[in-house]
């Protein structure tokens, strides 16, 4: 179905393009008026008014069927030369046709007076402007072309804006889909190791992980939930690892209330949660503590997860894990520079990542 504009608008253009064909006429009404009074022949202003104002809106009488024959016929390959050579022939027919009807409304005698006959206006016609009305059409012919070129620019950015976004949700789905499979085979694999010294402790792990994976289907697809959601997702998790590491699991939390509803990458926490864990508590005997953090720094959201571990060897990461360097990639995807992602050793022990996203409120948030 062929979509029209909505008539405010068309009855706007079309006052706009009065308003420009008479700014024109008028511009050119007072070049003559002060130019026929320095050479000697002073002309009254509404002479010079009604002789402009004739001569522009004739061309834009014309005009329409240029505008037509523009858009069908535009300055570009691979038919360039062709519509050129029509364009041109165009540009006589349209000079013949302001004669023509410029003769008719007889405008010359208005300047001198005196009734001149229609042969005569119209040879006066021929040598004084044959060459500036077909001037006058190309100017028509490039504005048509200039406006042409300006829309599709916008329509080819608005596609591309489009195809990237649908990559970059193509590309965070890939990143989630693997993202998903590597927490459950990591899950799936506690349970095996707890089955063979804890049945009941392992039965309970099946069904935080049941509940989990309920949750993870809820939001397949999405790409940011409220942090709220994330640390609830996040308990349900940490109760299996509870599970599996009994009192040698400690997790504080120390989370700003006016970050709840802050919006974050779905899937942010755990994976670097999991990380902590397993880099930072499973190799150690001795009880061990995960930290979380979460504060709103100036236009920023700034997101913590610590650990009590021997650290990173070197104070730097040798290697990232399918959990880490996922969700960096997500984090760059989703955010670009404006995000950030950093591992360092903590004065008293252990590792802290720190993740930095740009401060965005779920509707209806704070």
């Amino acid at each position: 179905m062929i979509s029209r504009e909505p008539a405010p608008r068309r009855v706007w253009k079309w006052a706009a393009a009065f308003g420009l064909w008479t700014l024109l006429g008028l511009s050119f009404a007072s070049q003559l008026y002060f130019s026929s009074a320095k050479f000697g022949k002073p002309m009254a202003w509404n002479q010079a008014a009604s002789y402009a104002l004739s001569d522009w809106y004739v061309f834009a009488l014309l005009s329409l069927p240029v505008l037509a024959l523009a858009r069908r016929l535009p300055l570009e390959q691979p038919h360039f030369w062709r519509n050129l050579a029509a364009h041109l022939a165009a540009g006589a027919v349209f000079s013949l046709g302001f004669m023509l009807l410029r003769a008719g409304v007889e405008a010359q005698a208005w300047m001198t007076g005196e009734t001149i006959s229609f042969a005569e206006t119209f040879r006066l016609l021929l040598y004084k402007t044959f060459h500036f009305n077909v001037l006058v059409y190309f100017v028509i012919v490039g504005l048509s072309n200039g406006l042409g070129y300006y829309r599709k620019l916008q329509e080819r950015e608005i596609r591309t804006a489009e195809l990237e976004r649908g990559l970059a949700q193509a590309r965070l789905q890939a990143l989630q889909m693997q993202l998903n499979p590597h927490f459950l085979f990591n899950t799936l694999h506690g349970i095996s190791s707890l089955m063979h010294r804890d049945v009941e402790a392992a039965d309970r792990m099946l069904v935080r992980l049941s509940e989990l994976l309920r949750r993870a289907l809820e939001n397949t697809g999405t790409q940011e939930v409220t942090l709220r959601e994330e640390l609830d997702f996040l308990s349900r998790y940490l109760d299996i690892e509870r599970t599996r590491f009994g009192e040698r699991l400690t997790v504080k939390m120390n989370i700003a209330p006016d970050t709840l509803d802050a919006l974050v990458p779905n899937l942010v926490l755990q994976p670097l949660v999991e990380n902590a864990i397993q880099h930072g508590i499973e190799p150690h005997a001795r009880p061990g503590v995960i930290e979380l953090c979460a504060r709103r720094g100036p236009g920023t959201l700034e997101l913590e997860v610590s650990d009590n571990g021997a650290g990173l060897p070197g104070g730097q990461l040798k290697e990232e894990g399918v959990g880490v360097s996922n969700t960096r990639a997500r984090l760059q995807q989703l955010y670009g520079a404006a995000q950030s992602l950093e591992f360092s050793n903590r004065p008293e022990g252990g590792v802290c990542v720190a993740v930095k996203l740009p401060w965005r409120a779920s509707p209806g948030g704070g």
